[in-house]
């Protein structure tokens, strides 16, 4: 008996000594693009520094589906693309789509022109033509179609697209012009069916649709270029009653229809109309929105509104980019640094200029993702993906700065540091990806994480300051410790356990 007791005993301590010698190591992938010159750069060796944070996650607690991140194919990029050699187009493409780059994939297109085309045109250019008889997407075969294509061959998974109108053909509107104005009652039902050909022209090339926003910029952009306004109640009965109506009742009623389509500061007031009742909303799928409110204010209690309104529509930031400048042409230091300003800098209203400073491009977009990630925010689209060197081109001559820079006389591609910021989160955070709970020690240091289908768990940090850090980051009792550099954005990602 003596012995049994013994016996029992002796494995008991194997056992105890076996679990006291598990690895409790957590084990990662850092990949890290800095001030200092890391672009997406594998990290193993770390230095531990003064300040330490502790970042404990929570993959139990799960908010918001991911639907994509990516950028738009506008006709300025597709010009400039065609303008390229094939070895840097393909180049190009192939960092944006391709799995061994930034894997976009969530997207957008115009629909019609927008200040981004070359020129002003429209897919229906017969004017009284009710049935669009003479609808045609001709002006998109040389140029954007192209560009569409070639994404969807360097992409192996796929990527959604979505379409926005900036203006009906003047002759539909109460203006007779392509900037401002509204779009005629008696023509409803024709911008409805417009809609309905765009999908099916497309189709007919190869190219799936996955949804519109009703109207880019609804409340307009002071009357500056390509435009059509409508109020909150406008277009909400314009879904109801024309748009929803039409799309399924030609077996279209799989395509996601978002509405809004502007700036956070007013988001309340639309998602009120769409989501009023259930026949309001029974056509709106989500609701999308832009930045240009503000360079750095995320505007979270417009954003938890707006979920908690309707808790199961999407969420999508349809259009960001840094406007109002000339692009710095291969000095990734400028994009670290708070100089760039944007179109509020001198022109919003003074009771507004405290939202519009100078700001580091790098920061402005590494921040308002995080910050629209925890906010409920379930996709992330940048505008245009490729620009000149002098924010161009467009009709307006409205310059902006875009990831990707070409100098085409030259043939010569600058991938600037919003390249890789933007990669941070569309090559590692992937469609239909968790965002999970995290708790975090410092709240200078911005941070999110995504629990993606396959298991794996990808943590974006941001360190906006002057010291690094040192991180000690845990999950389910396992723990590791790294640090990340000064003025650094970095991306953890974390194997399936």
């Amino acid at each position: 008996m003596k012995t049994l007791k013994n016996i029992i005993f002796l494995i008991a301590t194997l056992i105890m000594i076996s679990c006291n010698n598990v690895d409790k190591t957590l084990v990662v992938d850092v990949f890290e693009t800095s001030a200092a010159g890391n672009k997406l750069t594998k990290i193993t060796e770390f230095q531990n520094s003064g300040e330490k944070v502790s970042i404990k996650l929570n993959p139990e607690q799960t908010f918001q589906t991911i639907t994509g991140f990516g950028g738009a194919f506008t006709e300025s990029s597709a010009f400039l693309l065609n303008k390229m050699s094939k070895e840097n187009r393909k180049k190009i493409i192939d960092a944006y789509f391709s799995k061994e780059g930034a894997h976009y994939s969530l997207t957008r297109s115009h629909m019609n022109s927008c200040d981004f085309s070359l020129s002003n045109y429209s897919y229906t250019p017969v004017e009284g033509d009710k049935e669009l008889e003479h609808f045609t997407i001709e002006e998109d075969k040389d140029d954007l179609i192209p560009f569409i294509k070639d994404a969807m061959a360097a992409s192996t998974d796929g990527f959604k697209i979505f379409g926005s109108p900036w203006t009906a053909a003047p002759w539909m509107k109460d203006n007779n012009n392509w900037v401002g104005g509204k779009l005629l009652p008696e023509y409803y039902d024709t911008w409805a069916l417009f809609f309905s050909k765009y999908v099916d022209a497309y189709k007919a090339e190869g190219i799936d649709i996955w949804g519109f926003t009703v109207e880019n910029e609804p409340l307009g952009n002071g009357n500056n270029w390509e435009s059509m306004h409508y109020t909150p109640d406008e277009m909400t009965n314009f879904v109801m009653n024309h748009l929803g109506p039409k799309l399924e009742a030609d077996g279209k009623g799989d395509l996601k229809i978002l509405g809004y389509d502007q700036n956070r500061e007013h988001l309340k007031e639309w998602v009120d109309s769409q989501y009023k009742n259930e026949e309001t909303s029974k056509y709106f799928d989500g609701t999308a929105i832009h930045w240009y409110a503000s360079t750095f204010e995320v505007f979270p209690e417009e954003l938890q509104y707006a979920h908690n309104k309707s808790p199961n529509k999407l969420l999508i930031q349809s259009e960001a980019c840094v406007d109002a400048e000339v692009p710095v042409w291969k000095d990734d230091a400028w994009y670290w640094k708070k100089e760039a300003t944007d179109w509020g800098f001198e022109w919003a209203p003074e009771k507004d200029r405290h939202l519009h400073p100078k700001y580091s491009p790098v920061n402005r977009y590494a921040r308002d993702i995080i910050g629209c990630l925890n906010n409920w925010v379930d996709g992330w689209v940048d505008w245009n993906m490729v620009l000149d060197t002098k924010g161009g081109p467009n009709w307006f001559k409205n310059w902006c700065i875009a990831p990707v820079i070409v100098d085409p006389d030259n043939d010569e591609v600058y991938f600037t540091p919003l390249y890789q910021t933007m990669a941070h989160f569309s090559k590692y955070i992937r469609p239909d990806a968790k965002v999970i709970g995290l708790d975090n020690s410092d709240e200078k240091l911005m941070a999110t994480a995504a629990q993606n289908p396959d298991g794996s768990i990808a943590i974006v940090l941001f360190n906006e300051f002057e010291n690094p850090k040192t991180i000690s980051l845990s999950l389910n009792e396992k723990n590791i410790e790294f640090s990340i550099d000064a003025q650094a954005i970095q991306t953890i990602v974390i194997p399936k356990l």
